[in-house]
């Protein structure tokens, strides 16, 4: 054996430990029998497929307001589901209009026959190519989802996420499709100078170069499905499907009051926003005050 001095023990416990913080962190590999969704873990130069037990019980009837586009998205995600042509979507629209929710309760309707999702942040968009490899020999169909996704011009990511949608040689394979939520319409900043340098060509008008590029992300995406802030009206019914959701699963009964209505409206005025997401945030509160005050009156 050598006999190395402790000095030189010290140095190479040090190298080794900086070493293994580089290395992939040692996770059970996703059984997809069980395991409905996964996000993507970055780890030093790669990455690794991390299960997740999802939670959310959101169904497709629940999420009021966007019968279009439910239908919509069931019919793509139902012919993905049976081997058939399908299209990777852009979600856009407001914030809080159910864009996320859509995803989530497409997960819950179609996982018995075989759907699954992977989540993705947009700085991992570069891994595509591995998360691709790391599925397309399993028999199940996956939903890449990367919400909220924004970009600014010249990111790596965006290229990538372009490429793939190109099908170029980060295509998805076939059992694959990719899903976007944003706020933009077209996942870039808009400015007024971007229409500068539009042209008439035969009497029609041109976008700019500027314009081209910006549009030539969303445009490869085979569906846009817009979401849009609610009416009041369809807004308080959102809040009543939220509070009687809530109570039912605090098992208490709350009355569906004037009152409540009034309240849901000055909260929605506060917030800024009539969505679905600002119905479930008053509920939350609105059910929790109610609590309260039976705790109050049973102590």
């Amino acid at each position: 054996m050598f006999n190395l001095k402790p000095e030189v023990v010290a140095q190479l416990e040090r190298v080794l430990g900086s070493v293994e913080m580089l290395l992939p962190k040692v996770v059970k590999k996703v059984d997809w029998a069980t395991c409905h969704a996964a996000n993507w873990r970055r780890h030093s130069f790669s990455g690794y497929l991390e299960a997740v037990k999802v939670t959310d019980t959101t169904t497709l009837e629940e999420l009021l307001g966007v019968d279009e586009q439910k239908e919509v998205m069931s019919l793509n995600t139902r012919q993905f589901l049976s081997g058939l042509p399908a299209n990777n979507a852009l979600l856009w629209g407001a914030r809080g209009s159910g864009k996320s929710s859509m995803v989530k309760a497409l997960l819950n309707k179609f996982a018995p026959k075989g759907l699954r999702i992977i989540q993705i942040e947009k700085e991992d968009l570069i891994y595509l190519s591995e998360i691709f490899n790391a599925v397309e020999e399993q028999p199940y169909r996956f939903i890449l989802l990367c919400d909220d996704l924004t970009f600014e011009v010249g990111e790596l990511s965006y290229k990538m996420l372009k490429s793939a949608l190109d099908g170029a040689v980060y295509s998805p394979p076939e059992n694959v499709l990719i899903y976007v939520t944003s706020n933009r319409r077209h996942l870039l900043p808009e400015y007024e100078s971007d229409h500068i340098g539009g042209k008439y060509v035969r009497g029609e008008l041109q976008q700019s170069e500027a314009m081209e590029e910006k549009v030539s992300l969303s445009d490869r995406f085979g569906l846009w499905v817009a979401f849009y802030a609610f009416s009041q009206e369809r807004y308080l019914e959102a809040v009543r499907l939220c509070v009687t959701r809530e109570a039912r699963q605090r098992k208490v009964d709350i009355p569906l009051t004037v009152e409540l209505d009034q309240e849901a409206i000055q909260w929605s005025h506060d917030k800024s926003k009539r969505c679905g997401r600002t119905a479930y945030q008053f509920s939350k509160n609105w059910v929790g005050r109610h609590l309260m005050s039976l705790q109050g009156v049973r102590s």
